[in-house]
This record gives C-alpha cells, sequence and structure tokens, in this order.
C-alpha cells in the first residue's frame, strides 16, 4: 500500500513539473538507499541521463516564468508530463511487482495528465488576472511543490497522498467557483 501513495505522489509531481522529480528520483536512486530502481527503470541514475534531465528543468524553468511561452511550454509537456508520471508511478518500489506493468503505467498517466490539466487550466487565469506578472511566482511555487511531493512521497508517502487530494480539493473547489460564477454572469 506504501509502494501505491509512492507512486500517486511521484505522479502526481509530474503532473507540475516533468524533470523535477525523474531527476530527484534519478539522483535519490543513485546517491542514496531511500528508492531502488529495478531494470528498466534503473537507467534513470545514469549520470548521462541525470545530464540530460538537468539541462531539461532548467530550459523548462525557464521558459515556464516567461507569459505566453509558459503556454507554449504547457502544450509541449502536455505530452511528456503524463508519460513522466507513468515512468514515476511504474518505478517507484516495487510497485511494478504488486500490480500489471500495464495499470501502473495508465494509473501513472492519468494522475499526471489530470494534474498538468489543471495546471494548463489555471495558467491563462494567472497570466490574465495578473497581466503576465504572476506567472513567475506561480511557476516557482509550482517548481516547489514538485520538489517537496516528490521527496515526501518517497519519505512520507502517506502525507504525500494526503497533499495531493488536499491540493486537488483546492483546484476542484477553485474551478467550481470560477464556473459558477460565470454562469451566473450570463
Amino acid at each position: 500500500m506504501i509502494d501505491i501513495l509512492s507512486a500517486f505522489g511521484l505522479s502526481s509531481a509530474a503532473g507540475l513539473n516533468a524533470y523535477l522529480p525523474l531527476l530527484i528520483v534519478g539522483l535519490l536512486a543513485r546517491f542514496s538507499d531511500l528508492i531502488t530502481l529495478k531494470s528498466p527503470w534503473d537507467t534513470l541514475q545514469n549520470p548521462w541521463v541525470l545530464g540530460v534531465l538537468a539541462v531539461l528543468l532548467l530550459i523548462e524553468m525557464t521558459v515556464d516564468k516567461i507569459p505566453a511561452v509558459d503556454t507554449l511550454n504547457d502544450g509541449i509537456q502536455s505530452f511528456v508530463r503524463p508519460a513522466a508520471g507513468a515512468m514515476l508511478f511504474a518505478a517507484s518500489g516495487n510497485i511494478i511487482n504488486d500490480i500489471h506493468p500495464a495499470l501502473a503505467l495508465i494509473c501513472g498517466l492519468l494522475v499526471a495528465g489530470g494534474v498538468h490539466v489543471a495546471k494548463t487550466t489555471a495558467r491563462p487565469v494567472v497570466t490574465a488576472t495578473t497581466l503576465g506578472v504572476g506567472n513567475p511566482v506561480v511557476s516557482v511555487i509550482e517548481d516547489v511543490a514538485a520538489a517537496v511531493t516528490t521527496v515526501i512521497a518517497i519519505v512520507l508517502p502517506v502525507v504525500a497522498a494526503i497533499l495531493v487530494v488536499m491540493l486537488l480539493a483546492l483546484f476542484g473547489r477553485w474551478y467550481l467557483r470560477r464556473y459558477l460564477r460565470r454562469r451566473q454572469s450570463h
């Protein structure tokens, strides 16, 4: 059960930022005993893969803070983030042995994809309401949330699961209020 909670936490973090959770998992697998990656997922701890992930992370963290460019980036990441979530779900702990690999990949895809959709839906609202000034702030918050969720998912998976549910509930509440306001104005 703990492995499943960890998998959900890792894949949800990938929905915010694909490369940060992959890099953290790869580094922790390479330099600590907190996570052990089995083949083929152990490729994440290869120095070349870690280097490429670090470069991709720097690029994403830069472009995600620029209004309009962040929207283009979110479009590109619509394919990358769910795939990263699927990889992390399947790779985390012994999850691949506990459930069918296809089911693990689908769960990761859906979780990361759902978080990504929430992020992609909220971002244009942030841009419009703050004239783009809020984008860098929100992007930093998303990056910190992805990093913290990743580490907590590995160290304290139950806490990560609670955080993910709380964040999804907050987003749902925000979206519902926005939807109801729009209906009342028409």
